[in-house]
């Protein structure tokens, strides 16, 4: 089963748990902050997508399987859950919500839609696969190693998350070879058919190009009670860029 990290509610109330699904080369200890806040009023639960964090290797990343992964956990929480899923695993919940709703009370789905992309983060996983880390002691010096493929000093910091220096060597928390091999199926979209009939939160950044106006007629037939929201002066980690905003518009939602 997906490992998972737990976050009790500070208070006893009687609301479901909180499920996040990150995105890709991401890890349920990126959502730390935002995850803790969330439980001051019921239990959060961040997941490790298999192939990221500590969860186990697999040979495959498909959304059917990264679906049925967050059916187990959530059949050991007590369904119905609210569901979270941002980029990558935005669309791992999509898939479950399409195939299996009984699971799910609200879904929230951050800047993604039901579409195959074109872009392709294959290169990225290259980058940190070439890292040579018998010589990496410091994450300032995979910083640098880094920094030759990578220019983005944002996007080398949210990576160096998954680099555990704790090993001798230190070791990737992701399974490179695979994520590189399945980028396929992880930009594209299975064409899953069917219906959620339940609240269903389409969250965006307001500077990102992820889920375009012609996307919300396939976004509504999918998931009729479909709502759009958009976080200002955010891009597609919009998370990160601007938490406190997009904790609130969650709470809100969930709450409402």
């Amino acid at each position: 089963m997906l490992a998972t990290i737990r976050h009790p509610a500070s208070l006893t109330v009687d609301a479901p748990t909180l499920v996040i699904a990150h995105g890709l080369y991401g890890s349920g200890r990126n959502w730390g902050v935002i995850a803790r806040r969330l439980a001051d009023r019921r239990e959060v639960v961040a997941v490790d997508m298999r192939n990221h964090g500590e969860s186990p290797r697999a040979a495959s990343q498909s959304y059917p399987d990264m679906a049925e992964d967050l059916a187990e956990v959530i059949e050991t929480l007590g369904a119905p859950v609210d569901l979270l899923g941002h980029s990558m695993g935005g669309k791992a919940a999509m898939q479950l919500a399409l195939t299996r709703p009984d699971l799910i009370r609200r879904l929230i789905v951050a800047d993604i839609a039901p579409v195959a992309y074109t872009h392709d983060q294959s290169r990225n996983a290259r980058a940190m696969a070439a890292l040579d880390l018998t010589r990496i002691t410091t994450r300032a010096e995979a910083d640098a190693a880094l920094a030759s493929a990578i220019d983005d000093p944002a996007l080398r910091a949210f990576f160096l998350q998954s680099l555990d220096l704790r090993q001798n060597p230190p070791r990737w928390r992701l399974n490179l070879e695979v994520l590189e091999a399945e980028m396929p199926k992880i930009v594209g979209w299975p064409g899953t058919q069917g219906h959620f009939d339940r609240p269903a939160l389409f969250l965006t950044g307001a500077l990102s190009t992820y889920v375009r106006p012609e996307h919300r007629e396939t976004i509504r037939l999918l998931f009729p009670k479909a709502r759009f929201a958009k976080i200002p002066e955010a891009g597609h980690w919009l998370h990160a860029e601007k938490p406190r905003e997009f904790e609130e518009t969650v709470r809100v939602f969930l709450e409402a």
